[in-house]
Parts: structure tokens; C-alpha cells; sequence
């Protein structure tokens, strides 16, 4: 707030008596928030399964590692190994033996001048059995 003139001060007033003001028209009462939320939603099933694979990792190590039925996916950070095995399950139709996950740190990276970030993210090797097989193209 400006201390050289009055006019700053009664701006700031009106300013944040109009944020209260609007505040208090689109405040919801507790009905209308438990009528809003529906009691059985449950977060974690609401996300299909194309939200849980986002994509198979296409690398030399992935590679190498579907010879011994292990094969890499790049995964949504929020999602666990139970999710990721239902989701691999229900798209291949394989059933995993184990999942392990682990998170890849974003890497810091300079293009002409600039300094920047890449995304980080978490990746699955899941385990199929013997016989099985993902084809991934």
C-alpha cells in the first residue's frame, strides 16, 4: 500500500472489499458441497488404464530386457504397482509376475544459451512368465 497518498489506500479498500464481497456470493454451504461430492468416488479406479501406461520405453537396455520376458513402460508418477499390473493385465492381456518402479530424475540441460529442465517421470519393469510375450511396436 502506497503511504504518500490517500488515493492508494482507498483503492486498496474497494479492491479487496469486492474480493470479499465475491467471496462471500460463491461460498458454498456444507449441503451443497456434501450434494456436490459424490460419497463413493473413489479416485484411484476413476483412471483408466491408458492413464497408468502412458508408454512402452523404446532403448537398447529395454530391448535387451524382453529377451528375458521384462518389459519397460513409462508410468504415471501417482500410480503404484497394483494399478500398473491391472492396467498391463487388462491391455496385453499378460499376467505379471512382479513390477519393479522407480523414478527418473529430470536433467538439467543447456540449448543456446538457455538453461532448462527435462521432465521427470517414473518407469515399471513388469515380469511376465515364460511363454508370454508383449509385442511392442
Amino acid at each position: 500500500m502506497c503511504i504518500l497518498s490517500a488515493r492508494c489506500a482507498r483503492n486498496y479498500i474497494r479492491y479487496h472489499s469486492l474480493i470479499f464481497w465475491h467471496m462471500a456470493i460463491f461460498k458454498k454451504t456444507k449441503k451443497e458441497k456434501e450434494a456436490s461430492v459424490p460419497k463413493s468416488a473413489d479416485t484411484s479406479s476413476a483412471r483408466s488404464y491408458a492413464h497408468v501406461l502412458l508408454s512402452p520405453r523404446v532403448t537398447e537396455k529395454a530391448t535387451d530386457l524382453s529377451a528375458h520376458n521384462a518389459y519397460v513402460f513409462n508410468v504415471d508418477p501417482r500410480s503404484g504397482k497394483k494399478e500398473i499390473a491391472e492396467a498391463v493385465k487388462a491391455v496385453y492381456n499378460v499376467s505379471p509376475v512382479s513390477i519393479a518402479t522407480m523414478r527418473t530424475p529430470g536433467k538439467k540441460t543447456n540449448v543456446r544459451g538457455r538453461k532448462g529442465k527435462t521432465a521427470s517421470g517414473k518407469k515399471a519393469i513388469v515380469y511376465i512368465k515364460k511363454g508370454e510375450k508383449i509385442e511392442v511396436v
